[in-house]
């Protein structure tokens, strides 16, 4: 009975509607008629008919009114739908994200990483940066082969005052193979990180570091400051030579290595990245491998707190200057990358 009095006031509305809304409902009808007509008890909806239908949504507002074979908020998905896919359309048309890193580039990552166990990424940025290799320190985390144990921690201690003609001195030990302990001294001047002078004895006093300060500087080239710690191997004569070459010394408090983190930091370096790697036989031994790695240390070694320089500056090199060569250092426990002409 409802639907008999529905369809008699539509009959009755129908002079009062326009021309156009009236042969927008005969199309929408006769769609859905055709509809079922090929397709039997259960209606089979084709791309076609939703685009119809997602268009008669847009453009005519009584279109709920006649819908039968679907529900309106299928309708509603199926433009959900079409405006999904026609942005995921438009978004595959470009490459999105940067640029992608070339195959070598990739490669020579994987093999400076592989070569070079002790290095993070920031000494590998820096190094592709002296080759004219400009890449991101998340791109060379991305490609860079994964050491067994984990990297170093960096250098969070930093002065933010640091003086040209500042220098730090310190002692650390290491053992040979028979046991014995060997005592290094080394020197290191702030302004470029340099290794000024280094020795080794088995037997450290005050009178004979004193005569390395002697060798390390001579009188023209003398630090106004020198940093240490309060070690009794600084006896009197240390202090007066020191006194004599008219250098003030600068001492930290007591158990406080913090406060002389230059030094503290060099050593760490030599250790990680030398000493924790060889035996030492002997002193001759130990000096012959600490002149190894100084050389490479000041020569080719990347520094964050030089902006990605070695101690003794060095180039940058462009790619037109031919292709990349790998150098072994301190037979082979480090490498060092030069472009050569072909």
């Amino acid at each position: 009975m409802k639907n008999i009095l529905l369809t008699i006031l539509s009959f009755i509305a129908a002079p009062l509607r326009s021309r156009l809304a009236l042969q927008t409902e005969i199309l929408a009808l006769r769609h859905q008629l055709a509809v079922y007509q090929r397709s039997g008890k259960r209606p089979r909806i084709s791309p076609a008919d939703r685009i119809l239908w997602g268009l008669l949504s847009k453009i005519w507002p009584g279109w709920r009114d006649v819908l039968v074979f679907v529900k309106p908020s299928t309708v509603i998905a199926w433009q959900r739908r079409r405006f999904r896919d026609h942005w995921r359309w438009l978004s595959k048309r470009s490459e999105p994200g940067r640029p992608p890193v070339a195959k070598e580039i990739r490669e020579l990552i994987r093999r400076m990483s592989q070569a070079n166990r002790t290095w993070g990424s920031p000494r590998i940025v820096g190094e592709l940066g002296k080759l004219g290799i400009i890449v991101a320190k998340s791109t060379v985390e991305k490609y860079m082969v994964r050491s067994p144990k984990p990297p170093s921690s960096t250098w969070k201690s930093f002065l933010k005052n640091h003086a040209k003609d500042l220098v730090s001195i310190d002692f650390f030990v290491v053992p040979t193979v028979r046991f014995k302990v060997l005592f290094v001294l080394v020197m290191l001047a702030h302004h470029r990180r340099r290794i000024v002078h280094f020795n080794v004895t088995e037997y450290p006093t005050a009178r004979w570091t004193a005569q390395q300060m002697v060798e390390a500087f001579p009188w023209d080239e003398r630090p106004r400051y020198l940093l240490r710690d309060r070690d009794g191997v600084y006896g009197v004569d240390f202090r007066t030579r020191v006194k004599n070459m008219d250098i003030r010394e600068v001492l930290i408090a007591p158990r406080s290595p913090w406060q002389n983190p230059f030094v503290e930091r060099v050593i760490g370096s030599i250790r990680r990245e030398c000493l924790n790697h060889v035996v030492v036989l002997n002193e001759r031994h130990l000096k012959r491998i600490l002149k190894g790695y100084f050389g490479y240390y000041h020569r080719w070694r990347t520094h964050l707190s030089l902006d990605m320089d070695c101690p003794e500056s060095r180039a940058v090199q462009l790619s037109e200057s031919g292709r990349i060569v790998e150098f072994p250092e301190i037979n082979g426990l480090h490498h060092h990358y030069e472009r050569l002409a072909a």
